[in-house]
């Protein structure tokens, strides 16, 4: 499904179908399409891997290049042994810092990281089971701008219909929301058990010390 497709799933859920009267333009549904993505990437990002040359006795690896990136997942330092070879690390702007024993060489290191999702009018990266999840978060945006839009404007349908077209879209938006919160709690378990994280668990029998 491409920006195109997406776009007429919104309007037929809106029921603004007529082409001479259309309610939102093209370029209002794209934004909040846009808004959705955005938020759906947050949650489950479009996972990558990406292959840095390390420098021979830093730690630091500069990952400014990786675009739009949203978290790194894990890094691999040796890279290529089996099994693969985890190395903890903290993230402080555009460089990852390597906090293992194994000292970077100059050989390559893999980064695995989450990026913003692609949908535009040629290509989309969302998974197709998540796609009416994508519609829904744009039509309760949609729905929601347009009731706050038309408040205290002249209406020829009344106050009423725009009260439950806010009530429609914030319910859109809170199925959206939760929806979005339990895939990325799927997300978090999966991704967690790849590398002994920097960062100690949060435990109420333990005492690590100061």
């Amino acid at each position: 499904m491409n920006l195109i497709d997406m776009r007429t799933i919104v309007r037929r859920d809106l029921h603004d179908e007529d082409s001479a009267n259309y309610r939102w333009t093209n370029d209002e549904l794209d934004r909040h399409i846009t808004h959705a993505v955005k938020d759906y990437s947050e949650e489950v990002p479009y996972e990558q891997k990406a292959v840095k040359t390390t420098t021979f006795g830093s730690r630091e690896i500069d990952i400014a290049s990786l675009s739009d990136r949203i978290n790194v997942e894990a890094v691999e330092f040796p890279a290529g042994y089996f099994p693969r070879r985890y190395q903890r690390f903290s993230l402080w702007g555009d460089t990852i810092t390597l906090l293992g024993i194994d000292i970077p060489d100059g050989t390559n290191a893999f980064i695995y990281y989450g990026k913003l999702h692609t949908l535009n009018v040629s290509n989309s990266t969302i998974a197709a089971r998540h796609e009416d999840l994508i519609a829904t978060g744009a039509c309760g945006y949609a729905a929601v701008e347009w009731a706050i839009y038309a408040v205290n404007r002249v209406n020829i349908t009344g106050n009423t219909v725009t009260a439950e077209l806010l009530g429609w879209g914030r319910e859109k938006l809170d199925f959206f929301d939760l929806e979005l919160k339990k895939l990325g709690r799927k997300n978090r378990v999966r991704v967690r058990s790849l590398y002994r994280p920097f960062c100690l668990p949060v435990t109420k029998s333990t005492d690590y010390g100061p």
